[in-house]
């Protein structure tokens, strides 16, 4: 379950990622390709290339956990590759991704 509140950063990883990664994997991008340290406590937000699947990386204080959502019709809607890899959300906004089932 996400904890949303005015201070969760949440990060969009633009740009697909193959999604057969797990913790470490997905780890490593949120720290290399989008200069993130997970260890902070923000959201990660990670989609494969067709957008019908998403995984969130979360580091809780204890470990990390990752969460899946796979569509069974439709996509996710996506902002489009520019100059950044990465896209900060606000909660609220993230909120609204939840209560509407993206």
């Amino acid at each position: 379950m996400f904890h949303m509140n005015q201070n969760l950063k949440v990060v969009l990883a633009v740009e697909p990622v193959d999604l057969r990664k797990s913790f470490n994997g997905l780890y490593a991008v949120a720290r290399n390709e989008l200069g993130d340290i997970p260890e902070d406590g923000a959201l990660f937000v990670f989609s494969n290339r067709s957008r019908n699947r998403i995984k969130v990386l979360c580091f809780d204080g204890t470990g990390c956990w990752v969460s899946v959502k796979r569509l069974e019709q439709g996509t996710f809607s996506w902002p489009k590759a520019v100059a950044k890899s990465k896209m900060s959300l606000k909660p609220e906004s993230a909120a609204l991704c939840s209560a509407r089932g993206w």
